[in-house]
């Protein structure tokens, strides 16, 4: 039997490693808020139908993945809380310049996981019926911020500061409600909303006057400059499609 030539072995090599290639490039490495990621998962999946682009999705807290990008993260987008880490990502040149768009407008909402514990009006904070309240930690986490502003605009900073028990993140916020470590939480609406309702427990929406607009903006990031799938998932999230996934989560636009 006649031997392939090396010259035909080269070309198949060759072929194989642009396949390979485009194989990877079809695939965008995403770093997301927290309160997003539920969101973002359902959007990805409409994503990869409409698209054939796949995702890989990391969630933390926004200030965390800045620092995680700072070190060199191999994130390509970066999908945030808010809208001031995205512009310091293109400030110090890790992010392509005007790429950064607000997806969306989030909510912050106090939950607790017991059905009966919060009201409409949210005066259980000024109740003594509970002894722990989550928040994200402020310094990192958007929605943390935004609880400490929604208390210092209630006066209730000083007698909720003893309460007071924080997440790293939105994520393990929750978890401290769901769990029972703290019988109420201020978390994303997105984490306990969907279609329309509350999904479990009792929750107040806290009202939009009470803490800044939480904008929260996308970025293509360098690393993703050369990546098609990274400019498709950046549209996408513009699109109407998505939009009808984040408002079933409670995002406003």
């Amino acid at each position: 039997m006649k031997q392939p030539s090396h010259l035909f072995t080269f070309v198949l090599f060759a072929l194989t490693l642009s396949q390979v290639s485009a194989a990877r490039a079809d695939e965008v490495v995403v770093a997301v808020a927290a309160n997003f990621l539920a969101p973002l998962q359902e959007i990805s999946a409409e994503f990869t139908k409409d698209t054939q682009h796949t995702t890989v999705l990391t969630a933390g807290a926004t200030g965390k993945m800045f620092t995680q990008i700072q070190n060199g993260a191999p994130f390509e987008v970066m999908v945030s809380a808010d809208s001031a880490t995205p512009k310091r990502l293109v400030q110090a040149q890790l992010a392509v310049t005007d790429s950064q768009f607000t997806y969306a407008r989030g909510k912050l909402v106090l939950w607790s996981a017991d059905p009966a514990l919060v009201d409409a009006q949210g005066a259980v904070l000024k109740a003594a019926g509970f002894k722990h309240l989550a928040i994200a930690n402020p310094k990192t986490a958007p929605y943390g911020q935004a609880a400490m502003e929604t208390m210092a605009k209630l006066g209730l900073t000083a007698a909720l500061q003893p309460k007071l028990v924080q997440g790293e993140n939105i994520a393990q916020t929750k978890m401290f409600v769901d769990s029972g470590s703290a019988e109420l939480g201020f978390v994303a609406l997105s984490q306990v909303f969907k279609g329309g309702k509350v999904t479990k427990g009792s929750a107040w929406e806290v009202p939009l006057d009470l803490y800044a607009p939480i904008y929260q903006d996308a970025v293509l990031l360098k690393k993703g400059a050369n990546n098609p799938a990274a400019s498709a998932l950046l549209n996408y999230l513009k699109s109407d499609k998505a939009k009808a996934i984040m408002a079933q989560y409670g995002y406003i636009h």
